[in-house]
């Protein structure tokens, strides 16, 4: 019995190629449900054979995701009740891109409005897409640091919790299965990079 490994094309160079031979072409699209927040769509879609088949998903205008150093090593999470999940949950300050508002404007809004800090500096770190069965979501990933208290504007019925914890603390958790957010978890991703300094984050100050 021989190996696997070399009877698959390169993933590296597919992507570098663009190389799309599964794309669909959208034909119709009807709005199923527009919430105050989200728009459910039905899109029918014709497949690379030719046959038509339909698509529901999530319309979402995007998000930000913040990972706030603290000046100890440690970082700045929150603890709020998701009610889809029917618990509380860990998470980095997130929170939705209001139209046409740029990603860092959008990151330093969400910071002071659920933690009361403001950053010195900020680095843009990626982007990740965290549901794609189901909706076109994406979340810009920023880290921020040299933060200063001041005081939260937490949005009417917002309502969470503020701690600190540091990377070993939360690779922990997230073992145990007691931090399961997918945006945290990704950005867990990027703090180990970034600590053992695989990766590198290109800092900039405010105004700058």
């Amino acid at each position: 019995m021989s190996g696997a490994n070399s009877s698959f094309p390169s993933l590296v160079q597919q992507v570098k190629d663009n190389h799309q031979p599964l794309a669909e072409v959208t034909q119709e699209q009807q709005c199923v449900l527009q919430g105050s927040l989200l728009r459910v769509v039905r899109d029918t879609v014709m497949q690379p054979d030719g046959r038509l088949s339909t698509r529901e998903y999530v319309k979402h205008p995007g998000a930000v995701v913040v990972v706030p150093m603290l000046d100890d090593g440690s970082y700045l999470l929150e603890r709020q009740y998701r009610h889809p999940m029917g618990r509380m949950m860990i998470e980095f300050p997130a929170g939705k891109l209001d139209d046409g508002e740029p990603g860092l404007l959008c990151a330093q809004r969400e910071l002071l409005e659920e933690t009361g800090c403001v950053a010195r500096e900020w680095a843009y770190a990626g982007v990740m897409h965290n549901c794609i069965g189901y909706s076109d979501e994406h979340i810009e990933i920023w880290f921020a640091r040299g933060l200063t208290q001041h005081e939260q504007a937490l949005e009417e019925g917002e309502l969470l919790h503020l701690s600190a914890a540091t990377l070993p603390e939360l690779l922990q958790l997230s073992r145990e299965g007691l931090l399961t957010d997918a945006k945290t978890l990704t950005c867990l991703l990027w703090l180990q990079l970034v600590h053992n300094g695989s990766w590198t984050l290109d800092w900039q100050g405010v105004g700058e």
